[in-house]
C-alpha cells in the first residue's frame, strides 16, 4: 500500500470548499539564529479543531463519488478528534455516522458528537470493546467502515494541509509535524516530497511508534506513555507513514514530555495560542537544548521553517 502525490492532489480537488483553509502567522526565530524565517501553520482552527476534517471529508465524498458510500453511512470507534471529524463530515454530506466509544468518554465528547448529528453509541470500559461494537455494527449494517488514520483516503486528506502551505509559501525548505499514528505524517510527507520540502517528524521519547518502526525496519507495537498519548498515542504507525520515512526526505526526532509542556505553555505566554500537547510536539523539537542526535532540530541560517499545529482540542485551564 503506497500513498502518492497523485492521491494528495485528488484529495485536494475533493475537500476544496468544504474545509478551512490554513492560516499561517510568521514566528520568532531565536536570536543568532541566522536570517531563516519561522511560521506556524494554525490548523487548529480546522473545522472540529484539528487537521482530522480534512481526512474525513475526502473519506466521505471520495466514496460518494465513487458509489460505495451505503446507505447505512459511515461508522467509526473514536471519542476523540476522528470521531468528531467523521461526524462533522458526515453531517456536511448529509450521511449517518455512528460513532462508538467507551462509557468512561467524557460527557463534553459525547455532546459534541451528538452537536454534530451522530448516533453515538456507549460499548464497555475500554477503546477495544468500542471497536469491537463498531466492527459488528459494519458488519451486521453494511455501514462504512471508517478509521482515525489507517486508510489512503484518510491520509490523503490529511496532506491537502501541506498543499495550502505551499501556496503560501512556496520557497518553504522544511515543514515540522507531530506523529501519532501516521496519517497526518504520510499525507504531509508525500506532498512535501513533492515539492522538495524536507519533513521533520516529532514523537514523544516515550510514544515512538514511527522510531520504532524506523529502526526495526517494520511496523512494530511500541510504548504508550506521554503527556499528548490522548492524540498520539497509536502504539504502531501506518505502512504509508513507515513507506514516507523510509522513502522521502524525513528526519524523525523525540522530544520529552518535559519539553512538550513547556512548548505549549510558550505558545500560550507569547502568542496565546491554547493548542493539545500534540500540537506542541512539533514546536518543542525547535525550542529543545538537548544536545543528543535526534533531539533538538536546529535549522540553517537561512532555512525556512514551518511548524503544523494540528489541533486545539484541549483543557487550557492548566496554561495560566
Amino acid at each position: 500500500m503506497e500513498l502518492t502525490y497523485r492521491d494528495i492532489k485528488a484529495a485536494t480537488d475533493r475537500v476544496a470548499g468544504r474545509v478551512r483553509p490554513v492560516a499561517l502567522a510568521p514566528g520568532d526565530r531565536r536570536a543568532g539564529s541566522g536570517s531563516g524565517e519561522l511560521w506556524f501553520a494554525l490548523e487548529f482552527m480546522q473545522h472540529t479543531g484539528t487537521f482530522k476534517a480534512r481526512g474525513a471529508q475526502n473519506f466521505i465524498q471520495a466514496h460518494r463519488d465513487e458509489g460505495t458510500l451505503p446507505a447505512a453511512g459511515v461508522t467509526i470507534a473514536s471519542g476523540g478528534n476522528a470521531g468528531l471529524a467523521c461526524a462533522w463530515a458526515a453531517q456536511q454530506q448529509g450521511v449517518t455516522a455512528t460513532v462508538f466509544l467507551p462509557t468512561t468518554a467524557p460527557a463534553v465528547k459525547v455532546g459534541k458528537l451528538r452537536g454534530y448529528g451522530a448516533q453515538v453509541r456507549m460499548v464497555g470500559d475500554e477503546y477495544a470493546h468500542a471497536l469491537a461494537a463498531c466492527l459488528d455494527h459494519a458488519d451486521t449494517t453494511g455501514a462504512l467502515l471508517s478509521h482515525a488514520y489507517d486508510n489512503p483516503l484518510i491520509a490523503a486528506g490529511a496532506g491537502t494541509l501541506m498543499e495550502e502551505i505551499h501556496r503560501q509559501l512556496p520557497q518553504l525548505d522544511t515543514i515540522v509535524v507531530a506523529v501519532g499514528g501516521g496519517g497526518l505524517f504520510a499525507g504531509i510527507a508525500t506532498a512535501a516530497d513533492h515539492y522538495g520540502i524536507r519533513t521533520v517528524a516529532v514523537e514523544p521519547e516515550h510514544c515512538r511508534a514511527l522510531r520504532a518502526a524506523i529502526e526495526a525496519g517494520h511496523v512494530v507495537d511500541g510504548p504508550v506513555d506521554s503527556v499528548a498519548a490522548d492524540s498520539l498515542g497509536a502504539r504502531r504507525v501506518t505502512e504509508l507513514a513507515l513507506h514516507a520515512a523510509q522513502q522521502y526526505d524525513v528526519a524523525s526526532m523525540l522530544v520529552s514530555d518535559n519539553e512538550i509542556v513547556a512548548a505549549r505553555r510558550a505558545l500560550w505566554h507569547d502568542r496565546r495560542l491554547a493548542v493539545e500537547h500534540a500540537a506542541a510536539t512539533a514546536l518543542a523539537v525547535l525550542t529543545s537544548d538537548d544536545q543528543r542526535p535526534g533531539r533538538a532540530y536546529l535549522p540553517d541560517p537561512d532555512e525556512r521553517v514551518c511548524v503544523v499545529l494540528c489541533g486545539a482540542n484541549t483543557d487550557p485551564s492548566d496554561l495560566g
